[in-house]
């Protein structure tokens, strides 16, 4: 009855952070760049159950595990929807890969291409992070309309001045995705430096890919995780019950 206890509590655990990461993605559904998270469980411990006083040809009977656990938070990086904005300063990639952008704890890579102008004139994120290029931060000038081509470069002109290339921007892709981490805000820390330059990526100008969760497949989630939870409660109830009755009553003499 004590081991009954502590599996359906298992449970109860591992819905809650599993409930936890579906409102987490709900919360981002419109968040441009975000990729959602999934909450993998695994089997605690599986037991042999064999029956006693019984021949000793075959008296097993199977395994019963002893609860669940979350074995990891698996991030989804499967291309949200691409929607067209009109901002210049807006880019999406078509493809594998994410933007480099210079934080306080060093570089970090994004999705989200909602991109703006700071006053020194630096291309910088929703956050005011700059922006990194093949050859560092890209600078626009304060008053020059920029144009960014499918390959990533950025072009800017000054009124009465010929056309010049400002930079192309850092598109980088990672063999092994799991070794990014979130950190929100749309950003990713590599558990290993670099990264490799993306291939085979186009670079989308007034253009933003929103996030990949699908809100009424996240809504169906969650109530199933809800209706899960509310199964084990009502288990570790049942389990007191009947300890409470073996205890009292069954043991009294």
């Amino acid at each position: 009855m004590i081991r009954g206890i502590y599996a359906a509590a298992s449970g109860m655990v591992a819905e809650d952070i599993r409930n936890d990461a579906i409102s987490n993605n709900l919360a981002n559904a419109n968040t441009a760049g975000y990729k959602k998270n999934i909450a993998v469980n695994k089997d605690f411990r599986s037991m042999l159950i064999s029956r006693i006083h019984d021949k000793p040809s075959d008296p097993s009977i199977g395994s019963t595990g002893a609860g669940t656990v979350v074995d990891e938070i698996v991030t989804i990086q499967s291309a949200g929807i691409m929607r067209q904005t009109g901002n210049p300063l807006d880019v999406a990639i078509e493809g594998k890969g994410f933007f480099a952008v210079e934080t306080p704890n060093g570089i970090r890579y994004t999705r989200n291409g909602s991109f703006s102008r700071n006053a020194q004139g630096e291309l910088v994120t929703f956050d005011g992070y700059r922006v990194l290029g093949e050859n560092g931060p890209i600078r626009l000038g304060k008053a020059a309309t920029v144009t960014i081509g499918e390959d990533g470069r950025v072009l800017v002109q000054v009124s009465g001045r010929a056309e010049s290339e400002a930079g192309k921007l850092r598109i980088v892709s990672f063999a092994d995705e799991k070794q990014l981490t979130q950190e929100g805000s749309s950003l990713f820390a590599a558990s290993q430096a670099g990264g490799n330059a993306a291939g085979n990526v186009l670079v989308h100008q007034g253009m933003l890919e929103l996030s990949n969760v699908n809100v009424v497949s996240e809504m169906v989630n969650l109530i199933s995780g809800y209706r899960s939870y509310e199964i084990n409660s009502k288990m570790v109830q049942a389990e007191d019950q009947i300890l409470d009755k073996a205890v009292n009553e069954v043991g009294r003499i």
